[in-house]
Parts: C-alpha cells; structure tokens; sequence
C-alpha cells in the first residue's frame, strides 16, 4: 500500500510517501519495520499561501521521481481538527493562515482516501514506531507497578505547545493505544514557585490573559528571556541581543544557553525546563500517566541537556502529597523529530 504522511507545524512541514507492507510474514515484526520510505521533503511552511500548493508541489516532485501514485494518507495538523478520522474533516493551522479541507485536497490530488488529525495525536501515535535509542530516559520510575497498559501522555513545546493523551483500546494483550488530542498548550499558565509567579506577573502586564504556551514554546522562551533581562539588566547581552533581532529570537536564545549555560539565556533555558516540569508533571498527575511521560517537540531535542539537570525533574515531582506517585512515574524526552510523520504514516495505514 502507497501510503502519505504530512506533519504540518507553524515553522515547517514535512511530508512523506512510504510503502506499507502489513502481510502475514509482517504480522509479527515491529510495526515500524513495516514501512518503507520512498519519498520524502521538508518545507518552510510561512512561504506558502496554503496547504493545498505545498501538497501540489511535493505529489508533482514524486512523480517526476517516478514514484507510483498514493491511494491513502494522513496529516498532523499543528491545529485544532473538526470531526478527525471521519472522512469529512477541516482544520485550521495555529500559527498559518491555512484552512484544510479534507474532501477538497483528496479530490484535487486524487487520493481514495485522506486524513486529518491534530499534531500530537501524530506524534502519540508515533510513539508506537520509535526504537529504544529514539528515546532519552529522564526518569525509570516504576514500570512494574504501572503496567504495560496505563494512559501515557505526549506534551512538546516549538512553535506552540502541544499535547495528547494515550489510553489503551480493548484486551490486555490484544490492544493498541487510542489517541486523545488535547488544546491544553491554550490553558492557563499555572506558575510553580516564586519565581514562575514572577513571570506571571511580568507578563500579566503586557498582556490580557498568559495561557501556558505564551511560556513554554519558541516564544515562551523569548518572553522568559525578556523577563530575566528585565531582573537583571547587567547580565544582558548584547550581542545575544543583536541575534535576536536579526534572526530567530528563540534559537539565538536556545543556542546562547546551551554554550554558555551560566549566561542569562541559560538561565532562561533553565527557567524554561522547570515549566516544562511544572506543566508535564500537572498533565501526567491530571491524567493519571502511569504507563510514561514522552517529552516531544522541536525545542526539547536541542536543548536534551537541560532535562537532565535538577529544574526540569524536581518541578515535575513537587507535587505535594503526590510526589512519591511522580516519582513512579516513567519520562523520556523523544530524540526523533520525525515522530509526526510516523505517526501520520501508521494512521494512514490502519485506514481501510
């Protein structure tokens, strides 16, 4: 089966034509090892008016290749997706100007089949795909006591602030995990300690109304830097913020962390973690997340090192009475930034 995988993000989307091979010598191989990629482009999404031109030029790229023609496939949707996996789905593009029409885009490039989803069930689903060496663990917990079955949950920042929730359909040994998706990343920001209460505050006059993402995503970094050189004007520098003028303001201030992680944009980039800890620790306790914690996204995979210090796992364990739960809990930060499109392509698969 010649299957199509689309991760649509703010920043850049990628998209992929893979061959799915599910017969009987396959049933008992990993899933992953059903797919083969045939095809595969990474765009700038900001230098395309619609969705519908990018996916023209990638399909008009495959068979000038001579790539033989798709009969199914699945987008994730950086996005909230009406009536997902129905056959009559639309979305709308967070950070795009970009309205999808499920039934417009499958009859214009002639696909049998197409579908949307939001893209952290993409990258929910992707889990399902990825190797042991794909994955960081940041906390064993206690995997006995937690079974193989428990809710797990996906939360990433990068362009926004994504995150989907795991819950495992039918018997114990003859199941898979069914994907919940989440707009959590527009909730409001729930500062944990002084110091996030701080940045509330400091944001709270610049702006009607802080949702978490406003902290923890490309921009949410941005405002953290801006907080701390607010606090502390002599630490300041000047060439960092020349970068951000010029350039990517979040990955001026990521890159400047992670070379110098005593600097004030280490101090974000800590700072940053320790909200990452607060919000992944409130979704897994929300959600009961006993069976892991996958940290996903574009910022996390290039700033690994600072998951690993103290801010990130003690925000995400101070919890009160439930610490010793937090504790059992398992947490990897995901290392392939192509999980999306994995998922995408399983999704596209089961689809008959």
């Amino acid at each position: 089966m010649i299957i199509l995988a689309g991760d649509i993000g703010g920043t850049k989307t990628w998209l992929q034509i893979a061959d799915y091979s599910p017969g009987s010598l396959a049933k008992h191989s990993p899933v992953k090892d059903r797919f083969t990629v045939l095809f595969e482009r990474r765009y700038a999404s900001a230098q395309y008016a619609s969705f519908d031109i990018l996916l023209q030029e990638f399909l008009q790229a495959a068979q000038q290749d001579g790539l033989p023609s798709v009969e199914q496939g699945c987008v994730g949707v950086a996005g909230p997706v009406t009536d997902s996996l129905t056959g009559n789905d639309t979305a709308n593009v967070t950070n795009l100007p970009w309205q999808l029409n499920v039934q417009q885009l499958a009859a214009q490039h002639k696909l049998h089949h197409l579908y949307l989803i939001n893209d952290f069930q993409a990258i929910a689903f992707g889990l399902e795909m990825l190797a042991a060496d794909e994955m960081m663990l940041l906390q064993k917990g206690d995997v006995s006591a937690n079974g193989t079955i428990a809710p797990k949950i996906v939360i990433g920042a990068g362009t926004g602030l994504g995150q989907a929730l795991l819950v495992w359909h039918g018997e114990t040994n003859d199941g898979h995990y069914e994907v919940i998706p989440s707009e959590g990343g527009h909730a409001d920001f729930a500062p944990g300690g002084d110091e996030q209460r701080e940045l509330l505050s400091f944001l709270a006059k610049r702006q009607a109304r802080v949702s978490v993402e406003d902290v923890l995503s490309g921009r949410g970094l941005v405002n953290i830097y801006h907080y701390l050189a607010d606090k502390y004007p002599a630490d300041v520098s000047e060439t960092l913020n020349a970068a951000m003028v010029n350039g990517d303001a979040a990955a001026a201030v990521g890159e400047a962390g992670v070379a110098a992680a005593n600097s004030l944009a280490g101090r974000a980039l800590d700072l940053f973690v320790a909200v990452y800890g607060v919000q992944a620790g409130n979704f897994a306790l929300t959600c009961m997340a006993k069976g892991g914690v996958y940290i996903a996204g574009g910022i996390a995979t290039k700033i690994q090192g600072f998951f690993t210090r103290e801010p990130f796992l003690a925000a995400f364990q101070n919890k009160g009475s439930m610490q010793r739960l937090m504790r059992s809990i398992p947490v990897k930060l995901v290392l392939n930034p192509q999980v999306g499109l994995k998922g995408a392509a399983l999704v596209a698969s089961r689809q008959q």
